[in-house]
Order: structure tokens, then sequence, then C-alpha cells
């Protein structure tokens, strides 16, 4: 510990760009005590008890398409939470106005897809040497690469997928919309029975290796051909038809929803689904008449209204019970993050902990060199195999209010490559801790008084980054930087210690660890 902490201020001294000199490069070591430094530099590391507290989000958080950037699909329940289940509504539209199905147009079939997040690590592969290509009777090779889809909840469980048509006009794709919305629906128009893989199917011709047939991994779910066949292609010439204002207030939609309430949920990227038209029309040529095949490429892209619908049923939890009080003041021995509109919690530095840290700073001058929360899951009552979160948003609550801006740390010394806002230690273990790095904020606190309190939100889930890597909030700071992230398709959770009002020694206890520099 006294090398580690050397190093911490040998750090803090070498840096000498401005806030940079408080980079948050910060030992693992927990244990308390002093240490003593050449050239009389003295370091201390000391541990505050600090205030964790639960926090209801009402079970809500915005999903729309300006929040979207994945979406979820699923049901998964268990014990501590209870049920979470998500569903995916959206427009469809048309790729142009007054479609052209040609002569005798006749639908074959329609298909949904959607292309889900997946294993690609862990491919099953089977090959057909003696494949023949029906169209043409071609002699070729037939490859069938299979993937497990990414799950969060149990594997095994077999989901079976619901479209339905949606009947109320789902307004403009720049509306908010949270995930509390309901929507009525009428006819059911589609149903797969999905065994939790996808496929890549590639099909090459025997004689020059050329590629016949390539279809990419995703669930399809067949729909309704009848229905299709009189919503769409009889239409063709309809006024209905004619542009898309006409066309989503007469096709509104569709939602896709699972059967079960539990199972596991998915990811996927709304942009990326489709819903494809096969169907066969008149092709004259030499002065007969074939039928030629056609595909008819609707679109489900980002100009679409679309957005997730999450339902939760708590009844008889934990959960329920703890985040029906939200005690600032004495905090909750346990606390409960989840992932897509569940509860945050918040983090607070009591009043008498930094009335006690500014009094070091003014009588004794000390330095602050590294400044970190502290929590850890509840080894307890979380003892499962579940992935736990990797990351939070974190806001600083300023005069009851939350800030729509980045701490200080993150907007300071992101991109530094020394710093992370949040680090996850001993994830495939039992307890797994995570600590965040407050130093420059507190800093802020004791040294400038400004704001006066230490005082957090956390919410599961991630900020989000541009192609470079960098921060998207950092480029559109008036709306929000803290809105840009991805708690709205995280569904991780899990149970953290809190606040142990009859041990405040605890080791796993919600803490500040701060460590100081003295002369």
């Amino acid at each position: 510990m006294t090398r580690k902490i050397q190093e911490l201020l040998k750090i803090t001294a070498s840096l000498v760009i401005g806030s940079l000199i408080l980079i948050n490069c910060e030992p693992d070591a927990d244990q308390l005590g002093s240490q003593f430094f050449q050239d009389g530099a003295k370091g201390i590391e000391k541990v505050y008890p600090i205030i964790a507290y639960n926090i209801s989000n009402n079970d809500s958080i915005r999903t729309d398409s300006d929040r979207l950037q994945g979406a979820t699909l699923g049901a998964f329940r268990e014990s501590q939470f209870g049920l979470q289940k998500s569903a995916y509504i959206t427009q469809v539209r048309l790729p142009g106005g007054n479609p052209d199905f040609g002569v005798n147009a006749k639908l074959d079939s329609a298909v949904l897809v959607i292309k889900p997040q997946y294993a690609a690590d862990s491919v099953t592969t089977t090959t057909k040497e003696d494949y023949i290509f029906p169209d043409g009777a071609v002699p070729a090779k037939k490859v069938v690469n299979s993937y497990p889809v990414i799950k969060y909840g149990d594997a095994k469980t077999i989901l079976n997928f619901s479209v339905h048509e949606v009947t109320d006009f789902l307004g403009s794709n720049d509306d908010l919309i949270f995930s509390n919305k309901e929507v009525n629906t009428g006819t059911l128009i589609g149903k797969k029975s999905f065994d939790g893989k996808v496929h890549f199917v590639k099909i090459t011709k025997d004689a020059d290796n050329s590629t016949l047939f390539e279809r990419t991994a995703a669930i399809r779910i067949p729909l309704d051909s009848t229905f299709f066949a009189n919503k769409i292609i009889s239409k063709a010439s309809a006024p209905e038809l004619s542009d898309a204002a006409s066309f989503i207030r007469y096709f509104k939609g569709i939602k896709v929803s699972v059967d079960e309430n539990d199972g596991y949920l998915l990811n996927f990227d709304p942009n990326t689904m489709e819903l494809n038209l096969y169907y066969s029309k008149d092709k004259v040529e030499d002065g007969k008449t074939t039928r030629e095949p056609s595909v008819y490429q609707m679109d489900l892209g980002s100009a679409n209204t679309h957005y997730n619908k999450f339902t939760f049923d708590r009844s008889g939890t934990p959960s329920a019970a703890a985040i029906a009080v939200q005690d600032t003041i004495s905090g909750a021995p346990r606390i409960y993050a989840q992932g897509m509109g569940g509860p945050g919690f918040g983090l607070k530095v009591p009043d008498a902990t930094l009335a006690s840290i500014k009094s070091l700073y003014e009588s004794d001058k000390i330095g602050i060199v590294s400044a970190k929360l502290r929590i850890y899951t509840d080894e307890i009552v979380w003892n499962n195999k579940y992935t736990k979160p990797t990351n939070f948003v974190v806001k600083q609550k300023v005069n009851k209010v939350d800030l729509n801006s980045y701490l200080e740390d993150l907007s300071v010394l992101y991109g530094s490559g020394m710093f992370y806002l949040v680090k996850a230690y001993d994830l495939e273990k039992n307890p797994a801790y995570y600590d965040i790095g407050i130093t420059q904020t507190l800093k802020n606190v004791v040294e400038k008084g400004n704001p006066k309190s230490a005082h957090f939100v956390l919410n599961v889930g991630d900020y989000t980054k541009d192609a470079g890597g960098n921060l998207q909030g950092a480029l559109f700071s008036s709306l929000g930087a803290q809105n840009f992230n991805t708690r709205s398709y995280t569904p991780f959770r899990a149970v953290f210690v809190g606040t142990d009002l009859n041990d405040p020694s605890n080791k796993k206890s919600a803490k500040l660890i701060l460590t100081y520099g003295t002369k």
C-alpha cells in the first residue's frame, strides 16, 4: 500500500496541466492508515461511511428513436426485481410513393427480419457439399453458421414472438416517448417460436465458387401474406400509398412482443430491421409470359417513429419495498439498481464528513490526491450468474436539482487515457465492487465550496461514444450531455450493500475513500 500511495503522489506532483494534476490513477488497496514518504511527504488514506439510498425512476424512461441506439425484446423474471418485459413498436414506411408491383402481382410471403446481437465466437457450422440450388438445379455447396443470441436471463427458454398491427397513429419521429406509453393493437399478423440461435447461410456454385445465395444471421418472423396482399400489394394505385404522410396514417405500424412472462432479454439495432414482401409478377419476353420473382423492402429505419414499451411486475419483491422509501438522511441497508427504466440509487457524502475534510484542508493544508466512492454487490441476495452492470451514468445533485452535464472529472479528464469514471472489479466473482472517481468534483466541493454538497445519482448504463470514441454528449452539450447514454437498452441489474446503520465500519458498506498528502 505504501508503494502505491507513493506512486500516486509522484504522479500527482509530476502532472502540471490544470486539473490533470488530480488525475484519478487510484490505488486498489482499501486498507486504512497513514504512510510516510521521502522528503517528509506524508500520504494518508481514510475511509468514510456515506449515505446510500434507493431512487425510484417510476419504471419509466425515454425510449423514442432519439434514445434507442439499441433496442430490446423479451421478458425476464427473478426474485429480487420481479418481471421486466420489453416490446418494440415501430412505424413502417414505403421506400417511395406510388409503388409499382408490375402486372398480375401476387404476394408469396412476407417476413419481418430482426438482427440481434449474437456471440460471433461461438459458431457451429454445418456444410452440405452435394446441395442442389433449386433455381436452375445448380450443383452447389451450402454452409450454415449458427450463433447463439446474447441473452440476459434464462438462456434455455424458448421465446414465442408475436407481431400485431398497431391501430394508433404513432406521430412524428421527433416526439418524446416514454417506455410506459400504451398503444392499441389489432390483427395478429405474425408468429415465431425462437430457439435462441440465428443462422448465416451461404450457398456457392460448385463450378466456380461464385455466390448463389447469402442470408445474414437474423430472427425471421413469417407474417400473414393475405394481410399484406390486401394491405399493400392490392392497393398499389390507391391514395393511401401515394406518399409517406398518407401511408403512416393508413398502416400505422407494428408491435413485436413475446408471449412469455419469463425467459430472457435480447438486444438488437432497431434501424436494421426489415420487412420484406416476396412476390411474383408477369414478365413478357419474346411474346412469352413468365413469372418473375421480386422483393419489395419496406422501410423500418430511423425515419420511423419507434420506441420500446416496458412492463414491470414487482409484486411482493424486495425491490418493490426498498424503492418505496427514498431515505436521503439514514440511507438503506440494500440498494437496487436496474437498467431500462428500473430504479437507480443515490450516494451522498454526509455534511459532517465534508465539514471534517474541509477542516483538514484549511488547518492542515492537505492536498487531495484521490477521491472515490466504493460500493459492493450484496453477496447474499445477489449470488447468481447474471451479468453484472459494467458501468453507471453518474449525475451530481446541486440544490436538489440533477445537473444535466457531466461530472467535472469526466468532462475534464475523459480522453486522457488515465481516467475512468467507474471501475468495476471482480465482475465474475461474489461480491463484485465498483469505484466511482470523484477527485476533481470533491476538490471543488472542499476547496471552492461550489457546489456545497457531494451528492450523486447513479443509474445502470454507460455514456455513448461517437465513431472516434469521443463522448457524444460533449458534441451536443446544449441538449444535455447526460442524455447521451445506454440506460434505455441496458438490461443489467444488481443489489448492492448500502448504508450499514448498525455497523458503519462494515467493509462492504458504501464508502468514500480519500487519499491526500500533507507535509
